[in-house]
């Protein structure tokens, strides 16, 4: 299965409204996405460190379901919540031909300076 960078998104996105408290599963419902492929992505994504969430499996369902976001996650989600970032990261990320979840926070970083820098007129380290 590939990674779907949208997906990532939606999903981090998803976790951060719920009103779920952080010991407990949030249940998922990504329109036009499979069950399996959000628990992929969940599961990717607790890899990563960007959630936390739990391996639901069984012998015959593929089930990870997530509890909350790290703070690296709110750094992430906050870095790429802006629509125009979040164009420009996928962008480049197709233009170089990577798609990891870390390349695209780094691309997503810079990207957010360069925006701030157009928007604001100021220059960030």
């Amino acid at each position: 299965m590939k990674l779907d960078k949208d997906l990532v998104r939606e999903i981090l996105l998803a976790i951060e409204a719920s009103d779920q408290t952080p010991d407990s599963w949030i249940d998922l419902a990504i329109d036009s996405h499979s069950e399996d492929e959000v628990s992929y992505h969940v599961m990717l994504l607790h890899e990563a460190g960007l959630i936390v969430a739990q391996d639901l499996c069984s012998m015959s369902d593929f089930d990870w379901r997530p509890k909350r976001l790290t703070i690296r996650g709110h750094e992430f989600l906050d870095t790429v919540r802006d629509g125009e970032v979040w164009r420009r990261t996928k962008v480049g990320a197709e233009k170089a031909g990577v798609a990891s979840i870390g390349f695209l926070l780094e691309l997503g970083k810079a990207y957010g300076k360069q925006v701030l820098k157009e928007r604001l007129g100021i220059q960030l380290p």
